[in-house]
């Protein structure tokens, strides 16, 4: 457990399984998103699968996440499954946090899955089919940008996938607006963590019974909790990360990961353009299963060039914010030492306690978005030997500096800030 540094929900479960506020091996993530794949499939397979391959299958999923040196294993055991739905399905991942969990529980399934997660960014060209609010956010406006109309305008199920259902609003929020502009008569909500209240369970059954749809809800642990006490509103005085002096050495390299971009731009709250283009395939603008041959060749290629500069034993692969996947898929092939985490906009409160969540924090501006505070937690200096941050798009070398600066601080030996690019690796420069 961790305090949130948030009037509206005061607490945080900081998952041992997601990457995102404490380092993981890459398959522990990868393999909660599969078991959660593994569930949607016996509840709608329960008839025709072959029960003691799955509860074998399920077993295994659950002992690699307990025990991590297992996950790999089991993770490629749900893949080489083949697994397929009976009928097609589209999956949405929650941004931010849930994007990478979204998408690896979608890349289990063979065929007839598609994906796309939702996204806090604003892209002008693109008119947002979905737009919702997480009420108990501190970033509560969530956009969803598919490129091919039809992706939600069939009669499919839909799964709403996110780390943690606590009350269940975000998703009576986002099927409201869904079934408004592309009715369907299913709905699957999953998630690892659901702790739902029987108030809560009821609004579900309440929005069924209003829009005459029906709402699964799948989870790998749920249970009840109760909060007491008032909201942290600010990080105690002297709580942030203590990251030594002097500095790693940065380095910039382009990475060519030979993947397709979409020539869109963002623009953040200061009206500031960033013309740079996006990955097409990183989930937020939909893709379907067919589109996961291109993108497993280009993780394998961006992860070969990588092992290639690891220099020691300890090294720590870093998305950033919504990108997510990619980077604990490309850590995944990195080979052994290599640990996965993503930076968070999320404020959580840090303090040095046994049986307490988040250890450190280090805080800095976003390269994306300066007016947005971006989180690095449980990264201790010297913990790794290189730290590789992985960006989908480039940005103005000055804003990433408050960034690099905390990273150079942590890390042992070398930073490497690393820019995906559909070119020829143009050789890297050294700041």
């Amino acid at each position: 457990m961790a305090a949130r540094i948030n009037k509206k929900r005061s607490f945080l479960f900081v998952s041992k399984v997601l990457g995102k506020h404490i380092p993981v091996g890459p398959y522990t993530p990868l393999l909660g998103g599969a078991a959660l794949a593994l569930l949607l499939y016996l509840e709608k397979c329960a008839d025709t699968a072959d029960r003691q391959v799955m509860d074998q299958l399920m077993n295994q999923a659950v002992h690699g996440l307990i025990h991590p040196e297992c996950a790999e294993e089991a993770y490629h055991a749900l893949l080489a499954a083949r697994l397929v739905l009976p009928q097609p399905a589209l999956f949405i991942g929650f941004a931010e946090t849930a994007t990478a969990l979204g998408h690896s529980m979608y890349h289990v399934f063979a065929g007839g899955a598609s994906y796309i997660h939702t996204t806090r960014e604003n892209i002008p060209e693109l008119e947002s089919v979905v737009t919702f609010e997480e009420e108990h956010s501190h970033a509560v406006d969530h956009f969803c940008y598919a490129l091919d109309a039809k992706l939600l305008s069939g009669t499919e199920p839909i799964v709403l996938v996110d780390d943690e259902i606590t009350t269940g609003n975000t998703a009576i929020n986002i099927i409201r607006d869904i079934q408004s502009k592309f009715p369907r008569r299913e709905f699957v909500v999953a998630s690892l963590l659901d702790w739902r209240s029987a108030r809560n369970i009821q609004a579900y059954h309440d929005l069924e019974q209003e829009l005459g749809i029906r709402i699964t809800a799948l989870s790998l642990l749920q249970g009840s909790i109760q909060v007491e006490g008032t909201p942290l509103l600010q990080a105690a005085a002297g709580s942030a990360a203590e990251a030594s002096a002097g500095g790693a050495e940065l380095v910039t390299t382009y990475v060519r990961d030979g993947l397709e971009r979409l020539p869109v731009t963002s623009v953040d709250a200061q009206g500031v353009i960033n013309p740079a283009t996006y990955l097409k395939l990183s989930g937020r603008f939909g893709l379907k299963s067919e589109d996961n041959v291109q993108l497993d060749a280009g993780v394998s290629r961006v992860a070969e060039q990588l092992r290639n500069l690891r220099e020691g034993s300890r090294a720590l692969v870093m998305g950033v914010g919504e990108f997510m996947y990619l980077p604990m898929r490309i850590a995944a092939e990195m080979g052994e030492g290599v640990s996965h985490q993503s930076s968070t906009r999320s404020p959580i409160h840090p303090e040095r306690r046994a049986d307490y969540g988040v250890h450190s924090a280090a805080a800095y501006p976003s390269a994306g978005d300066t007016e947005i505070m971006n989180f690095i937690y449980n990264v201790e200096p010297g913990q790794y030997d290189d730290i590789f941050v992985l960006l989908e798009r480039e940005v103005p070398r000055q804003r990433m500096e408050p960034m690099t600066d905390i990273l150079q601080r942590l890390a042992g030996n070398k930073v490497h800030l690393v820019i995906l690019t559909p070119e020829p690796d143009t050789g890297g420069s050294r700041l």
